[in-house]
């Protein structure tokens, strides 16, 4: 995903998808000009403009509380979340590991639709108030869908499909009963295939007895599920091949460096024009300092190349570029993913020994995986 950090709230930093702006302008279209005019007949455009406005924050506001619901308590269990990301779905806390026992999973899976649940009896008993307060039947619309918005995205939560959070509490159920997270997992994500498939069938349904734009948003829905349980497994399964793994198994060692005090001209003729890497270490005084590429090379005008040199547009080393070689690949794969050149530099007492891409690390999975066939 890619964003922007909005913030930090109970110390989670909060960041926000590009992703998440269509969702956020079609319901605030579908409020503004649909769904509040049928409501309230007869107020201002303006107004519905306003309520529209209102009831997009409110609602985001929730599924961020949702989130936030299940961060604070995987934090109480002991995993680490390093924030959480709004995106066009709703939203998804990262996390760095998962739940080490059937009971935390169930709890951090169940406090999300609980929260949904709770806040859908808050706004309704706030539109209760409101009603009979006299503040008015814009107010008293809003809070009511906001209400009915957050019952329905409890509902669709406990759909037992992973990586919703009822394949969650499915999830640990399973793994209660047989004692392996694995097959818990394989059971859990093939059910929120099916019921991607099944929301994918409903949709088609939809759209050919008339309810085209309802039905169109029900298959992209069922094919995002079933596509995300597809990916959850994947990441599951690497998650568990890199458990035990450290950074010197993986890594590339004793990479090719390029002098911080090359011009971008002689960076292009003699490396990048004879060589297949697009991003090289750069060195300065014998020391590591960044990474240089490719596309930053292609990011600065021709005409300046003999003029700049490399030091001027490397990404300077930061805690997000280096491991340590004994560093448990979970937290490799977090920093590969953070990397702005999608790499990390493996560094020994302020030397370098080793580089660390997304190719080295697909290398050693398959691999893995082959030794893995072999055995079996």
């Amino acid at each position: 995903m890619n964003g922007f950090r909005l913030g930090r709230v109970l110390g989670f930093e909060i960041r926000v998808d590009f992703s998440w702006f269509i969702i956020f302008f079609l319901i605030l279209w579908s409020f503004s000009f649909t769904v509040f005019p049928q409501a309230t007949p007869g107020l201002a455009r303006s107004t519905y403009v306003i309520m529209g406005i209102s009831g997009a924050v409110l609602f985001f506001a929730s599924l961020l509380l949702h989130e936030l619901s299940h961060s604070i308590v995987a934090r109480r269990k002991g995993i680490v979340v390093e924030g959480i990301t709004l995106f066009i779905f709703g939203g998804v806390a990262r996390t760095r590991s998962e739940a080490e026992t059937p009971g935390d999973e169930f709890a951090i899976a169940g406090v999300g639709p609980l929260t949904s649940l709770l806040l859908a009896i808050g706004f309704w008993g706030a539109a209760l108030l409101a009603e009979n307060g006299g503040l008015g039947d814009a107010v008293t619309t809003v809070l009511f869908h906001i209400a009915v918005l957050n019952l329905a995205l409890a509902v669709f939560n406990l759909l037992p499909g992973f990586p919703l959070d009822g394949g969650r509490l499915f999830r640990s159920v399973v793994w209660r009963f047989t004692g392996s997270l694995e097959r818990a997992t394989r059971i859990a994500t093939a059910g929120g295939r099916w019921v991607g498939y099944a929301m994918v069938a409903w949709g088609i349904l939809e759209a050919f007895t008339g309810q085209v734009l309802g039905g169109l948003w029900l298959v992209f829905i069922g094919w995002y599920l079933r596509n995300a349980a597809v990916m959850s497994y994947q990441q599951h399964r690497i998650r568990d091949v890199l458990a035990g793994v450290r950074a010197h198994q993986t890594m590339s060692p004793s990479p090719v460096t390029v002098r911080a005090e090359l011009t971008l001209q002689q960076l292009m003729e003699d490396v990048f024009q004879r060589s297949r890497h697009v991003a090289f270490p750069v060195i300065s005084d014998g020391a590591a300092v960044g990474l240089v590429t490719l596309h930053q090379l292609r990011d600065v005008p021709r005409d300046t190349w003999p003029y700049v040199t490399v030091h001027k547009i490397m990404i300077p080393i930061a805690d997000s570029l280096v491991v340590d070689p004994d560093e448990n690949m979970m937290i490799v794969l977090d920093r590969l993913q953070a990397s702005p050149a999608r790499r990390v530099l493996v560094m020994r007492g302020g030397q370098l020994v080793g580089i660390i891409t997304a190719t080295d690390l697909a290398h050693w999975l398959e691999r893995a995986r082959q030794l893995d066939d072999v055995r079996t």
